[in-house]
């Protein structure tokens, strides 16, 4: 019996508007680390593992305590800013339409697992994934090419019949080091031309198109 499609999706800038907690949490995280003002422009760097935010974020203050940095951002995090994330409008509804057909729905992000996994309770959108997969303690999974290999793996997936979705030209690297399609969407963190240059094989617009376009990448 062939393997079922597979829809993996990413959460910061995909589903979710994660940017008023995360630029909280690294304000919190300057704070505490002795800083004053506020985080600059950090929207380039909601994607990657936490720890390239976080250097970015000190080494322009000449702190070179990147460790200190993400403990306190995870902690302040943890706490109060991840409820600050809210789902792009149409995204409910996208994903339920996926949920109804026979795809298997994925989470498949940088952030922390259990952080990734307490958003989406939160949101009342943790029911309609087969599996919330994220980064965890050790630093195994923060890349997305290991991340999506383990998913592959774990879940016995056809990459021939897997999509990721994504809105940084991680998800698209990660995609194609596991021989799945990628398909980037236009209205997270990361522009057009990133994820074209990166390879993606089709872009989607608007929320509301995301589950024909996913579905039409596992099934065509």
């Amino acid at each position: 019996m062939p393997s079922a499609p597979s829809v993996l999706i990413d959460l910061d800038g995909t589903l979710v508007d994660s940017q008023p907690g995360i630029i909280a949490s690294c304000e919190a995280t300057l704070r505490a680390l002795g800083h004053s003002g506020e985080a600059p422009d950090i929207q380039r760097f909601i994607g990657p593992p936490l720890e390239e935010m976080i250097t970015a974020l000190l080494q322009a203050r000449g702190d070179d305590r990147v460790v200190e940095g993400v403990a306190a951002y995870r902690s302040y995090y943890g706490e109060t800013g991840l409820y600050g994330a809210t789902p792009y409008p149409g995204i409910p509804e996208a994903l339920r339409t996926i949920a109804r057909t026979d795809a298997r729905l994925f989470v498949a992000t940088s952030k922390r697992q259990d952080f990734a996994r307490r958003i989406l309770d939160n949101l009342k959108l943790a029911d309609v994934f087969v599996d919330i997969y994220g980064s965890i303690p050790g630093g195994a999974l923060d890349q997305k090419p290991e991340l999506l290999a383990h998913i592959v793996a774990e879940q016995r997936l056809d990459p021939a019949r897997a999509v990721m979705v994504g809105d940084r030209r991680y998800d698209i690297a990660g995609a194609r080091a596991n021989n799945m399609r990628a398909l980037g969407v236009l209205w997270g963190y990361g522009a057009r031309a990133e994820l074209e240059d990166a390879g993606a094989d089709g872009l989607v617009k608007r929320p509301g198109d995301l589950a024909e376009a996913a579905l039409a990448m596992v099934k065509g």
